[in-house]
């Protein structure tokens, strides 16, 4: 049975930072693709990274915070991380893991494309 358990959010000050932790298992990161969404109050669930290793790693960001976040991944644990630096208002949201049975391209960003989804974790940007 696949499944993801995200944690690691909280309550933050502008420009602070925060590492969400996704915890991987029933399948196996080389395999599968790991998105990372959110969705604020009112606003649709968007995407905001993708990481995969099928055939070569392939790594891609949301424009709004590719100069601040950092997917990453231990293959060991079987965990996935998302470190975002410099955190705005507007990066409030609830925070969500997702895999997919492919590997992130183009349409990374797309919800339909992902398979299985955590429960999320809410992160607050307190200005």
């Amino acid at each position: 049975e696949v499944q993801l358990v995200e944690s690691g959010g909280g309550l933050v000050q502008v420009g602070g930072s925060l590492r969400l932790s996704c915890a991987a298992s029933g399948f196996s990161f080389d395999d599968y693709a790991i998105g990372w969404f959110r969705q604020a109050p009112g606003l649709e669930r968007e995407g905001v990274s993708c990481m995969s290793f099928r055939n070569r790693i392939r790594t891609y960001y949301r424009d709004s915070v590719e100069d601040r976040f950092t997917i990453s991944v231990d293959h060991a644990k079987n965990m996935h991380y998302l470190l975002m630096n410099k955190l705005k208002p507007e990066d409030t949201a609830v925070y969500y893991c997702a895999a997919a049975d492919t590997e992130c391209t183009t349409d990374w960003g797309s919800r339909v494309r992902y398979d299985y989804w955590g429960q999320g974790t809410q992160v607050t940007v307190s200005s």
